[in-house]
């Protein structure tokens, strides 16, 4: 299928802005590994702990990340279809999975000071993963579409 949006050709060499694009896929994706882990370390040394439910998560985002960088080596490699599945996926749904907490708890919030009343460092490693992730992908994303990428993609 050379010449539709699912064909892949090999290619002599990617163009910086897809390798930046990868790099930031990766970074974002490494961002949530050590969200994952956090969560789970905080979830795990409560004395009710779901270790079941625990591990059903950890295997649901594992089986995510898995998807999403393999997705990420097919746009590498200059797949169309992989560019659009990660522009929408981690661009679109991913990103706002990820604000939508932190944005109901700004605008619920009474006075900015009852932000940080119950703050942890637990609370804080994660929103360092979190802002990490969202500015990776904010990298990643507008990368994959600068004029040499469009060209590596469409060559």
């Amino acid at each position: 299928m050379t010449g539709t949006a699912f064909s892949v050709r090999p290619r002599t060499a990617a163009p910086r802005s897809v390798s930046v694009a990868f790099t930031g896929l990766v970074t974002a994706l490494l961002c949530g590994v050590g969200e994952a882990i956090t969560y789970t370390a905080v979830q795990l040394d409560r004395p009710d702990a779901d270790i079941g439910s625990l591990t059903a998560g950890l295997a649901v985002r594992g089986a995510i990340y898995l998807v999403v960088l393999g997705v990420a080596v097919h746009m590498a490699h200059g797949a169309r279809w992989a560019r659009i599945v990660l522009t929408f996926g981690i661009g679109v749904i991913g990103t706002a999975s990820l604000i939508i907490e932190p944005l109901a708890a700004t605008l619920s919030a009474r006075e900015i000071g009852d932000l940080f009343d119950n703050l942890t460092a637990a609370a804080v490693i994660t929103g360092i993963f979190r802002t990490g992730h969202i500015l990776a992908v904010l990298v990643a994303i507008p990368a994959m579409y600068r004029p040499s990428a469009r060209r590596y993609f469409h060559s």
